[in-house]
């Protein structure tokens, strides 16, 4: 433990140090290496961790304005990291949007329904824009019918995106969508013998539904970004990486950080849109070299390109099979050719086997030109590599970005690939590739955003409701790694984020019971306590714990 002592404490009188603003105390300490836990005190100057150690050891440097938090033996974790996500795109509905992240029973989903629409006025909107599934519910997984939504929520219209798989709609969402008996056929609208419309909605016929509706507020958008961090905090997440970072959201985030209200760091994944034609993809290769990374601080930054290279190349997760053609890729390649000769990181979609091999072809081709090996390359999602493909990646110094889907879709992939969907993705063969890989959610659309979920789903395999949809499970210790220390690297915060250490930005969790020894069942089921971010507390569950000056 005195190994984890700062520098300073070791080398200069007690006296000489200035006093802690904040002596986190009485705790287990997980400290995000996968080493057991162990008792220690924490103390922090500012924003960061400045030592690790003994109550006798820590005290030395405490002051009469020091805050203390007496963790009374819970545990305390790294901040949790999602490195890849869309949740500022998220904020823009997430005031309005009904959530069941996590909901494991059909009949509290209707429950739920029932009572946001009678907080609602008759006319506005029930919805959820995905992150659930109805194979989640461990009662009860038939579809939602219309008749049972219109019983939950008669005077308002009711729209439940069931992941990128089904959208479920009551009778007034219909009508206020114009979808009636006299709607012309379309394949992708449910309907009974008689062409009444069931209220069912497949893939992909999401989308001119979703174009319907009202467009999302934009002077809300704030208020939403606030609740969706207060959310983000009471799940214990503290960073994420957020694909699509539009400017005028930006602006948001940046006005609340100002404000000292921005509770969860945030880092971009940039991108250009380069069409869908070989024309507009020539037009579009000098508009790559002026992207510039790097600009921001600890809280918002653009940090990487990514997700999609080419959008026609953007593989489907629930595409049986898929083979690139040839002149495609040749496009593909030269976006890549320019994100290389910029020197800049990349982070590119791909889940389904036939993607990866086209892919390493094009990239192996790239780096004989222009060595891609220091510039942290990395396939995000991975729902099918191999080990070969692995090993490829390792030659060329890639990296892994894990997609936790299957927490809520692992039925939905079982559906469309069979009893290979319990090798989706390959977690166990990832980690004894020895390559380096994180986990991510992808939330909030395809998937739930909770940490704790993903850990639980990585370490048993199960997914929410208890359906066993993954057998190459890894360790707790492993999957804690992969959601702090990993993840801090692929937002290029390795020094920063990751674990509990003197030095790096004091992100930590209060948990109600130790992850590394509750039974495996249960690691849904941990709660922060508290959640500190850079030493100042931005969740407090008021239990537990107590805080004085």
């Amino acid at each position: 433990m005195n190994m984890l002592l700062l520098a300073a404490l070791a080398l200069a009188p007690a006296r000489q140090q200035p006093a802690y603003d904040l002596l986190i105390t009485g705790g287990t300490v997980l400290d995000g290496t996968g080493a057991p836990g162990f008792r220690a005190d924490v103390a922090v100057k500012g924003d960061r961790i400045i030592a690790v150690g003994t109550t006798q050891q820590i005290n030395a440097l405490a002051g009469p304005t020091t805050r203390r938090i007496d963790l009374k033996g819970k545990a305390v974790l790294p901040g949790l990291i999602d490195s890849h996500a869309h949740l500022w795109r998220a904020a823009a509905t997430w005031e309005e949007e009904l959530r069941l992240d996590g909901v494991d029973a059909r009949k509290e989903a209707l429950a739920m329904v029932a009572a946001r629409a009678k907080s609602l006025k008759p006319g506005e909107w029930v919805h959820t824009i995905g992150g659930f599934s109805i194979d989640q519910f461990s009662d009860d997984k038939r579809p939602f019918t219309r008749e049972e939504l219109d019983a939950a929520a008669p005077n308002n219209p009711v729209l439940l995106q069931f992941t990128r798989s089904t959208t479920y709609l009551n009778s007034r969402a219909l009508q206020m969508l114009g979808i009636d008996d006299r709607t012309p056929a379309d394949k992708y609208i449910e309907r009974e013998p008689s062409g009444r419309p069931t209220g069912r909605v497949v893939e992909p016929g999401l989308a001119p539904i979703l174009n319907k509706l009202p467009d999302p507020d934009a002077s809300k958008y704030e208020a939403g970004a606030v609740a969706m961090m207060k959310d983000l905090s009471r799940a214990g997440l503290t960073a994420a990486g957020v694909a699509g970072c539009p400017a005028s959201q930006e602006a948001v985030f940046q006005r609340l950080k100002q404000q000292n209200r921005h509770s969860v760091r945030f880092f971009c994944e940039d991108a250009v849109n380069p069409g869908t034609t070989a024309e507009s993809v020539e037009r579009s290769l000098p508009q790559i070299g002026l992207i510039k990374l790097f600009q921001g601080d600890n809280y918002i930054d653009h940090v990487t390109y990514g997700e999609s290279v080419f959008g026609p190349l953007h593989d489907n997760m629930l595409a049986r099979t898929t083979d690139p053609r040839p002149d495609l890729l040749v496009l593909w390649r030269k976006i890549a050719i320019e994100i290389a000769k910029a020197r800049l990181p990349l982070i590119v979609h791909a889940t389904i086997e036939g993607t990866f091999g086209p892919f390493l072809d094009q990239i192996e081709a790239v780096n004989k030109e222009y060595p891609v090996n220091s510039l942290r390359w990395a396939f995000a999602h991975m729902d099918q590599v191999t080990a070969a493909h692995l090993e490829r990646m390792k030659k060329l110094n890639m990296y892994a970005a894990v997609g936790a889907r299957p927490a809520i879709m692992g039925q939905i992939f079982n559906r469309f690939h069979g009893d290979r969907s319990l090798d989706m993705p390959p977690l166990k063969t990832i980690q004894d590739s020895g390559i380096m890989w994180g986990l991510h959610t992808d939330t909030t659309e395809v998937n739930q955003y909770r940490p704790f979920t993903t850990l639980w789903w990585a370490v048993t395999g199960n997914m929410v409701g208890g359906t066993k949809v993954l057998r190459q499970t890894i360790s707790r210790e492993d999957a804690l790694i992969a959601v702090t220390r990993h993840n801090a690297f692929f937002l290029f915060q390795e020094d920063n984020l990751g674990s509990i250490a003197p030095g790096k930005l004091a992100d930590v969790l209060v948990i109600d019971r130790d992850y590394l020894t509750v039974p495996a069942d249960q690691i849904k089921d941990i709660k922060p306590l508290m959640t500190i971010l850079g030493g100042r507390v931005v969740y407090d569950a008021g239990a537990a714990v107590s805080a004085t000056k």
